[in-house]
């Protein structure tokens, strides 16, 4: 159907007279049911087919359960008031879209558009998110591009390729970072739009509470009206039978509406347990990215970062490197503690420096306290180079020996706290200078040759995990 015409019925007098009723009837209702509820579900409703003959109007909305809501709620209303507006209109049906182009968009009445003009305000404070946790101050990496370039999509004003995300990594690794940075893009350029953030257990509790009320419609209705939802941590719905039928009718409806849905977990969706079978597929079904543990490189550019905003007292190079090794753990204990460093810093007066970082952090040091040996090192470098570890201490020059003894030379400067001469005699006895050389030679490769540097944080991150 063609932009200004009701149907192929409707004379163009017709068309005229009910696009007027219609722009009436909006901000009377939005005035009669108050604006929340009238933006949730009768803001998106659009005109369809007008019969002339039956004086019968279609009202589009975008789900089967919209349809049910709307027609329950709302329908004796709309047929008085299109019956008062005395625009040939004698009833009405509320009915699905039959397709994304079908519902006309209608031309929005003054009084309602000075309303909106106040909306990005309202809607930006109402979910609750977090404005620190937005896309500028999410560090990336190897271990995380996925996953941000996946939730940078989802946030933006195209429509995805997909419409719903699915983002699983360990704790403190970024998730729910990343969940308010997508709400808060997505409110920059659809600040009216209704976005809903919860952790499952939120989503558990009220909907336990709402079936103890009984008045599971209305649970139902706010969360179908979402056209963006965030759910976090949703393996908290394990075992939970009648809250996890619940989840699945909401994700299937707000797929069905296209609507946008970002769903985290500490795991994959085929390694969740006691998880309904419907909602696993459903989940793999959409873009599943994970967040791995964050390398040395990426906890470097964390902390450089920080470091930038922080302030005095000054954190130096060498504190930085200290704590980027010492906190493997995940991002949001690397954070606090360079936090923890920098607090005590500024109420002490204290200058920052490797003893004090050693002294303030050493519970947290001692719990991401897993160290690693020169001889995992030497076997890991064997394992992955394919030679046999005994290679690593023997005297054999072949490039195919010698270039692994050299990585593993320099991961065991890097990794380890052994000194120089310690490192060459644990290599069968070699002078420390020949340590250096290989150090040297390694930090040169890495720059210039892309599959060294590859392999070099391949490494680590194996020996790191």
């Amino acid at each position: 159907m063609e932009e200004g015409q009701v149907a192929s019925e409707a004379t163009g007098e017709d068309n005229a007279r009910i696009d007027a009723a219609w722009s009436l009837i909006r901000t009377g209702l939005r005035r009669d049911i108050g604006a929340k509820m009238f933006d949730q579900w009768l803001k998106p409703a659009r005109l369809g087919e007008y019969c002339s003959f039956s004086q019968t109007l279609d009202i589009l909305v975008a789900s089967d359960f919209s349809a049910t809501f709307v027609a329950g709620q709302f329908g004796d209303r709309l047929r008085l008031a299109w019956r008062a507006a005395n625009a040939g209109v004698r009833d009405v049906r509320i009915i699905k879209a039959p397709d994304a182009t079908a519902p006309r968009l209608m031309s929005v009445p003054v009084e309602e558009a000075r309303t909106e003009e106040q909306a990005p305000a309202a809607a930006a404070s109402a979910p609750g998110f977090r404005p620190r946790h937005a896309f500028a101050s999410f560090i990336t990496g190897e271990s995380n591009q996925l996953a941000h370039s996946a939730a940078r999509a989802m946030a933006a004003k195209a429509n995805p390729r997909f419409n719903l995300l699915f983002i699983h990594g360990g704790t403190g690794q970024g998730k729910t970072h990343l969940l308010h940075a997508i709400a808060e893009d997505f409110l920059t350029h659809s600040p009216a739009a209704p976005i809903i953030y919860m952790s499952a257990e939120k989503f558990m509790m009220e909907f336990v509470n709402a079936m103890r009320a009984n008045d599971t419609m209305a649970f139902k209705a706010r969360l179908r009206a979402a056209r963006l939802l965030l759910i976090d941590d949703i393996q908290f719905i394990a075992g939970k039978g009648s809250t996890q039928e619940e989840f699945l009718h909401t994700i299937n409806d707000l797929v069905e509406s296209g609507a946008r849905i970002v769903i985290s977990a500490d795991r994959a969706p085929q390694s969740l347990d006691a998880v309904d079978p419907r909602i696993l597929s459903r989940l793999a079904g959409g873009l599943v990215a994970d967040i791995q543990p964050a390398d040395i490189d990426l906890r470097l550019a964390i902390l450089e970062a920080k470091r930038s905003v922080a302030g005095d007292p000054p954190v130096p190079d060498a504190v930085i490197d200290f704590l980027a090794r010492a906190i493997r753990s995940n991002v949001r204990e690397l954070e606090g503690a360079f936090n923890k460093l920098v607090a005590y810093g500024q109420l002490t007066g204290r200058k920052i420096d490797l003893d004090f970082a050693q002294s303030m952090l050493a519970d947290a040091i001692r719990a991401n306290a897993r160290r690693i040996t020169v001889d995992e090192i030497q076997k890991a470098c064997a394992a992955h180079y394919r030679i046999d570890p005994a290679e690593m201490r023997s005297k054999r020059r072949a490039r195919a020996v010698a270039r692994p003894r050299q990585v593993a030379m320099y991961l065991s400067k890097k990794m380890t706290p052994r000194s120089l001469p310690e490192i060459g005699r644990i290599f069968g006895g070699r002078d420390h200078s020949t340590v250096i050389h290989a150090i040297r030679t390694i930090e040169t490769l890495r720059r210039d040759h892309a599959d060294i540097d590859a392999d070099i944080r391949a490494l680590q991150r194996k020996l790191e995990g």
